[in-house]
């Protein structure tokens, strides 16, 4: 899919889809249980935010692949969790969506008669327009969103800047009437509001220079939006009494009429219809990802990843994400399910928290994120800990309920994983650590590299050609130059059909003429053999090390290097190429704790130097 969503898409889908229902509404609804106290619930809420967000940072910036939790999930705890993520994701976000769009229905509707009629009719009109929004393109998609998201904003600041001067102290006194305890109450309510921050991993392959856009536009969403929560409700507190408070669901735009009248009110319900509309429009383009990335690993049907080759979207799982909207609009009566799907997402933050870990533990040389997260792993442990003592306290219905969706999930995937082709997870990687080489496999390394070329849009030149096909050999034990020589001799004479001892005459010379060790453990003996055209290299590892004569210290990483006469330019090119590979500060380390002969490939080949194509 095209990378086209730059930072500010990437702010505006994650602002959009916090503020709606938890900044023009929730206020409402749990002042009565904390009061005045709700302006520290909001700031506690965000800071149960940062461990998912750090996670789901790091891992998007190292897998900028769309299906957000899914693909998170699936390649680091394996395909059933990841079958659970991902319909869990899509349910929740999908299901939060569709209640955004009601609440297009619920602003619109009282002018139109307020019939509970014309309220569905309004907001599966606005479904359907937002459907055809995001199969035109996510380009279109992203540039209303960020439209919308810059006039919320606008109206909120100017909101509190005017607020301000209206404050009554008095309003805030008592601050906590019902305890200390209810703050935490109130903050497990005000969470899921935060829940659509991370909404961002599910369309991180749609974005333009994903390791630094990713957390850019994401700090930058949850700094933004949670100044203004806090900021918003404090004003609001402070302009509307109790009692006013407690007899409205609107408690935005009651203040706004108070302080500047109907027109203050007209504006903030526009604002709370502008909210409405980016959290339905950027949950439908993050949604619809999720039974993308599902069908193209055959949990799903292989149609339902179809992507449109004129817009580059996915029509048919943005077609099958809003029919599912559009029942949920029509049913209505969805609240406990509401709440199962806020369960859902706590666990789904606490399975992102443990991938993260995973991934870490995993040791997967190919596992580069550009972003990680601080206060490893102790920030990740808290987080699992508080998501988890939050959803035990949901109430026995939502876990029931979440228990019967995770044995549908085990159901499904039992169904389908005949199916689905056969690959790693990281979690396999801890457990190959603890087994014999020939036991092991690779095919999550080899898709994290693939996924590392699209993500630095590295284009592979000759050389990645050559380090493909390589002799690539990882001593076990340590030995003398002489040992190496004639290792290199026969397996150079394997690769040009040629004499070993001829060969390792040529080696010796040139080792006569200059040592070939040009930096503290490294080598690279280097000949001129064959006829046209023909160059090859061998790579080797000794962690024990290999003695030079007259080198103080072994080497542990030898590049062997022999072509025709006429490759002379390449020979310099392929020098250089390894110099700059092997002069990265995180080369020697991913170098050494490598486990395989693959993983060895993969730190070449992904190696941050200059490309013929770069130039």
């Amino acid at each position: 899919m095209k990378r086209t969503l730059g930072t500010l898409d990437i702010f505006s889908l994650a602002s959009g889809a916090m503020i709606s229902s938890g900044l023009f509404i929730l206020p409402a609804v749990v002042y009565p249980t904390a009061g005045p106290g709700i302006i520290v619930a909001y700031l506690l809420a965000a800071l149960l935010v940062i461990p998912a967000l750090f996670a789901k940072t790091e891992l998007a910036t190292a897998m900028p692949k769309s299906g957000g939790a899914y693909f998170l999930v699936d390649r680091s705890m394996g395909p059933f969790f990841g079958t659970f993520a991902g319909f869990a994701s899509w349910f929740s976000l999908s299901l939060k969506t569709a209640f955004a769009i009601l609440g297009i229905g619920v602003v619109l509707a009282p002018h139109f008669g307020g019939s509970p009629e014309m309220l569905k009719s309004i907001a599966t009109g606005f479904a359907i327009f937002f459907c055809i929004i995001n199969i035109v393109s996510v380009k279109h998609t992203s540039r209303l969103q960020v439209s919308l998201v810059i006039g919320l904003i606008t109206i909120l600041c100017i909101y509190n800047l005017v607020g301000f001067g209206n404050i009554n102290v008095q309003n805030y006194s008592p601050f906590l009437p019902e305890g200390g305890k209810s703050i935490f109450l109130v903050a497990g309510i005000i969470f899921v509001s935060f829940g659509g921050l991370t909404k961002i991993a599910s369309v991180a392959e749609e974005i333009k220079d994903p390791g630094k856009t990713i957390p850019r536009g994401m700090f930058s969403a949850f700094t933004i939006v949670t100044i203004l929560y806090v900021l918003t409700v404090f004003v609001t507190i402070g302009i509307l009494s109790p009692d006013q408070f407690s007899q409205t669901l609107t408690p935005l735009s009651k203040g706004a009429g108070i302080m500047v009248g109907r027109w203050g009110f007209i504006t903030l319900e526009a604002a709370a219809l502008m909210a409405f509309m980016t959290t339905g429009n950027g949950g439908l383009l993050a949604s619809s990802r999720n039974p993308l990335a599902m069908a193209r690993d055959n949990l799903l049907p292989d149609f339902i990843a179809t992507i449109n080759p004129k817009t580059n979207t996915p029509i048919v799982s943005i077609i099958t994400t809003t029919l599912f909207m559009i029942i949920c609009i029509q049913l209505l009566d969805l609240e406990h399910l509401v709440k199962v799907a806020s369960t859902m997402k706590l666990l789904l933050f606490a399975f992102v928290n443990f991938s993260l870990i995973i991934m870490r533990e995993s040791k997967i040389t190919t596992y580069r994120p550009k972003f990680k997260s601080p206060m490893y792993p102790w920030i990740q442990i808290a987080g699992i800990f508080f998501y988890l003592l939050i959803i035990f306290n949901m109430g026995a219905l939502s876990l029931l309920l979440t228990g019967i969706f995770i044995i549908f999930s085990l159901i499904w995937f039992l169904i389908f994983s005949a199916f689905r082709e056969k690959k790693d997870s990281a979690i396999i990687h801890i457990v190959k650590r603890m087994t014999a080489r020939e036991m092991q496999t690779d095919t999550l390394s080899e898709e994290l590299k693939e996924i590392l070329l699209v993500r630095d849009d590295i284009v592979e030149d000759r050389f990645d050609t050559i380090i493909k096909n390589a002799v690539i050999i990882d001593m076990n034990k340590a030995s003398n130059m002489e040992e190496l020589f004639d290792l290199l001799a026969s397996e150079f004479s394997k690769l040009f059909n040629a004499g070993k001892e001829d060969i390792k005459k040529l080696i010796y010379d040139r080792e006569a003429e200059s040592t070939t060790v040009i930096h503290t453990g490294l080598a690279i003996p280097h000949i001129i053999l064959g006829k046209e055209q023909r160059f090859e290299i061998i790579v080797i590892r000794s962690k024990q090390g290999i003695i030079f004569k007259g080198s103080m210290k072994p080497v542990h990483t030898v590049f062997a290097l022999a072509g025709s006469r006429d490759e002379r330019n390449f020979h310099l090119q392929a020098l250089m190429a390894i110099a700059q590979i092997v002069q990265n500060p995180s080369f020697q380390n991913n170098w050494n704790r490598a486990k395989t002969v693959d993983d060895l490939r993969h730190i070449i080949l992904l190696g941050e130097r200059i490309r013929k194509g770069d130039i």
